[in-house]
């Protein structure tokens, strides 16, 4: 049997388990079986938009751009990873790393994806569309990054919380302080829940000379993880501050500020399964940070 013929459970069920056999390599190329991607994508952007008062056609927008962007950057990372891939037990299934998916075919769904995030782009304001182009040198170097710094986990917070630049003067026309401060909590947010990502595979890592969060905080990764959260919520809270000086806005970021000390509290460097689990569900994380960011910007409004 060659490496061809294997291919991993996710492509034999599920929403990739249910289309063609010939599609199912590029769907798991884009990682449709696991949506947790495009929201931690996602939520930044809604967050710039709801903390002005929220524009339903643009969540929307950067609902849609965040899936194909999302799944974009998944296949060129594993266009740049394919050779490291082939080394860890996690990944060496993958479709370029075993051959399912030939490498131009790989690259032709880039392209096809990224000009479908184009057509996004050009619906949003100028500003807007000026940030956001901003981040492709950020993009397009993040896959590099395990390679030459122990913190890959920060580079890849500069452009997961990209969007959060980008949805604020995507209403406003303008990029102003709430929404730098809402970034740089983002980007503490996405360093904490990261390192949790990072867990699961310290012991391959190590193998293959692959640095991390993980590796580098080692059994301190619970401390880590609660300083980077605690990062992320001092931002957030400069953001609404700024809009809405008055205690009580501070309030509506509660739940969330307990849903991410659960978190750190639980994390175990030892326990790869348990970590993921956390990082899995700071999807919730990122819908209680909207809520607070909605309800401060329709208080606005009154």
């Amino acid at each position: 049997m060659t490496s061809t013929d294997i291919v991993p459970d996710s492509e034999r069920r599920g929403l990739i388990g249910a289309l063609p056999e010939a599609l199912r390599p590029y769907a798991s190329l884009m990682r449709l079986d696991r949506p947790i991607g495009t929201w931690l994508l996602f939520w930044p952007c809604a967050w710039g938009v709801a903390l002005t008062g929220g524009h339903w056609l643009l969540f929307a927008m950067f609902a849609i751009g965040a899936f194909v962007m999302r799944s974009a950057g998944c296949v060129y990372n594993d266009i740049v990873d394919r050779d490291l891939d082939r080394q860890v037990a996690r990944t060496r299934l993958r479709p370029l790393a075993n051959g399912r998916v030939s490498l131009r075919a790989a690259w032709v769904l880039t392209v096809g994806l990224s000009l479908i995030g184009l057509l996004v782009l050009l619906a949003l304001k100028p500003v807007a569309q000026i940030v956001a182009l901003a981040s492709l040198a950020l993009v397009a170097a993040y896959p590099f990054m395990k390679r030459v710094t122990w913190w890959p986990q920060a580079w890849l917070g500069l452009v997961f919380s990209w969007g959060a630049l980008v949805g604020w003067p995507a209403v406003t026309g303008s990029l102003d302080w709430p929404a730098i401060l809402l970034w740089a909590g983002s980007v503490a947010w996405v360093i904490g829940y990261d390192t949790l990502y990072a867990i699961q595979d310290i012991e391959d890592d190590a193998l293959v000379g692959v640095r991390s969060s993980a590796r580098r905080l080692g059994g301190k990764a619970r401390q880590g993880v609660a300083i980077f959260y605690t990062l992320a919520l001092a931002g957030w809270g400069s953001a609404i501050w700024m809009v809405f000086p008055y205690w009580l806005a501070l309030v509506t970021l509660i739940p969330a500020a307990l849903h991410l000390a659960n978190q750190a509290w639980r994390t175990d460097p030892a326990e790869g399964a348990a970590a993921l689990a956390l990082f899995r569900s700071n999807r919730w994380c990122g819908a209680l940070v909207f809520a607070a960011m909605l309800v401060v910007g329709l208080s606005l409004r009154l």
